[in-house]
């Protein structure tokens, strides 16, 4: 299934699509799991915790998600709200039903959601990993992505390795498409070969003391590479898998189509690299990133 032409790919551009990794079956019961999780969403007991990587979060850098909430999701599965699904100026009411207010779920379903898990430690993503040159592949950051109908929120140009930081660099992000994802729901874009030329030089980490988040730089930055467009859509059918390197810039559009564009992802990182403290997502006291 992880061909040579897919390992190519990877190393030339920082992204690799390998189509029909799961089947039409798979698909279904993912999609059948998620649509529980999403129903079973309760307002009423919930901090109303929004993900923000958009417009607001540029204008206002610190405001990412940083509350305890998020900082203990790492093994659970957390419900995170769409910035548009929330009314602030009626003191925080939903614009839309519960289950079409969430942005994402995480960020531990790899150890909480046996269908989730049973994909994540399977034979097909082993051997990947071990494709890739991973030694010591560990687990980390696995969320569904719901992208909403009408509000699902824009996520700039990034680089995964900003968030999942280790010493030397190995995140790598594994994002499978459970309905076809085109331009109009907010497919992936990247800019190919950025993971040679674009150095990471920031790192989103807890403040020291645990108030919340921050982004702070590691490096001199070398100007915005990335420019303001540029990037290659990577519209892809259900069931395909698009393995992303830690360094390549992505993003995703506005979904303001009347479809959603829900994905399954997680990221590996290697064992044997150094992962600190300062990284946002932790794994509880006495635990540890889990192992493929």
């Amino acid at each position: 299934m992880f061909a040579d032409t897919h390992l190519a790919a990877f190393r030339r551009d920082g992204c690799a699509v390998i189509a029909d990794f799961v089947s039409a079956e798979q698909v279904v019961t993912l999609r059948q799991r998620i649509d529980e999780l999403l129903r079973s969403f309760d307002p009423q007991n919930h901090p109303l915790t929004t993900f923000a990587t958009g417009q607001s979060q540029r204008q206002q850098p610190d405001i990412h998600i940083g509350d305890q909430y998020f900082f203990d999701s790492a093994d659970k599965t957390s419900f995170f709200l769409e910035e548009g699904a929330i009314d602030s100026s009626s003191g925080g009411r939903l614009t839309v039903e519960p289950h079409r207010a969430i942005n994402k779920i995480g960020h531990g379903l790899h150890l909480t959601e046996p269908v989730f898990a049973e994909l994540t430690h399977s034979a097909p993503v082993k051997d990947i990993a071990h494709g890739l040159g991973f030694r010591d592949p560990r687990v980390l950051q696995s969320m569904v992505i719901c992208k909403q109908p009408g509000i699902g929120g824009a996520v700039p140009w990034h680089q995964d390795s900003t968030f999942l930081y280790t010493q030397p660099l190995s995140a790598c992000g594994f994002w499978l498409a459970l309905e076809d994802c085109t331009l109009d729901n907010g497919c992936l874009e990247f800019i190919p070969g950025s993971h040679l030329t674009t150095p990471v030089t920031k790192r989103f980490v807890r403040k020291h003391d645990d108030s919340g988040t921050e982004m702070i730089s590691i490096a001199p930055d070398a100007g915005e590479a990335r420019g303001t467009g540029g990037g290659v859509p990577i519209e892809v059918a259900a069931g395909s898998l698009v393995l992303i390197d830690g360094q390549v810039l992505h993003r995703s559009s506005h979904n303001y189509s009347a479809k959603s564009r829900w994905i399954y992802t997680f990221h590996i990182v290697e064992g044997t690299a150094g992962y600190d403290q300062r990284n946002w997502l932790q794994m509880p006291a006495g635990a540890e990133l889990t192992k493929l």
